[in-house]
């Protein structure tokens, strides 16, 4: 393991937290993945689990990595993405609440994280948290330098059912406070389309529970917009290809 004290969860062969993709892009939209990962560390194993619910969206978004790069090549855009699982610890959770490092998510126990102590939770948010974090504020303080707009977009994805319950929508576009009018524009287009069940604030309404967004967005008076995608539309690269297309028509008629 290296011997930093920021990185020292992370060993020499694990990935980094942080990817940069396109990172010269020129697009005034900055697409960030914070679930957009499942790596784990090494040092933790498989945090007690197999393979199968490592696959799961627990683990992660499911087809975000896929859909933020191909988003990125389509607008020429920026996308910063989160490396590692949600269930090492969730990079759109506080990093001190509870919930960013579950001890059951779904139903399903976590074992590797039952039992914490303070300095474990530290490592955690050190390794990924607070570089991925950093990087997003990086990139937005480095076009506020030049002169540049930033529009926020944040890249997510949803289980088709929940609890038993089917969940219709096909996307859903998430805002709270601040600056919604690129949120406003999405759905606007969205719905204008007529071929799409869109959900404003569905299925999850944007709220205190969510950190990146908020963090980065309110303070620095960004217009931003979250969005879902339902993961059975994302399973495979011509899916992915498909809702790059769509998204980047949204948002370019969302700004128009």
């Amino acid at each position: 393991m290296t011997s930093d004290p920021s990185t020292s969860l992370l060993a020499a062969h694990d990935p980094p937290a942080v990817r940069v993709i396109n990172p010269g892009g020129r697009s005034s939209f900055l697409l960030i993945g914070d679930h957009a990962g499942n790596a784990i560390p090494s040092a933790l194993g498989s945090l007690g689990l197999g393979a199968a619910d490592l696959s799961r969206h627990i683990a992660w978004d499911i087809g975000i990595a896929g859909l933020g790069e191909r988003l990125a090549d389509e607008l020429d855009a920026v996308f910063i993405r989160q490396s590692y699982s949600r269930l090492v610890i969730d990079c759109n959770r506080d990093p001190g609440a509870a919930e960013a490092i579950p001890v059951v998510s779904d139903g399903t126990a976590i074992p590797g994280n039952d039992g914490l102590t303070d300095a474990d939770r530290a490592d955690r948010i050190a390794a990924i948290h607070a570089p991925y974090q950093a990087a997003i504020g990086d990139e937005i303080a480095r076009r506020g330098r030049e002169g540049r707009e930033t529009l926020l977009v944040s890249l997510h994805s949803f289980t088709p059912s929940m609890a038993g319950i089917d969940r219709p929508w096909q996307i859903g576009i998430l805002h709270d406070r601040g600056r919604t009018g690129l949120a406003a524009g999405m759905l606007r287009h969205l719905h204008g389309r007529g071929d799409l069940i869109v959900g404003d604030n569905q299925p999850y309404v944007m709220d205190a529970t969510d950190h990146t967004v908020p963090r980065h967005a309110y303070p620095n008076a960004l217009l931003y917009a979250e969005i879902e995608i339902r993961q059975d539309l994302l399973a495979s690269p011509a899916q992915q290809e498909e809702w790059s297309h769509i998204l980047a028509a949204t948002l370019r008629a969302a700004m128009g």
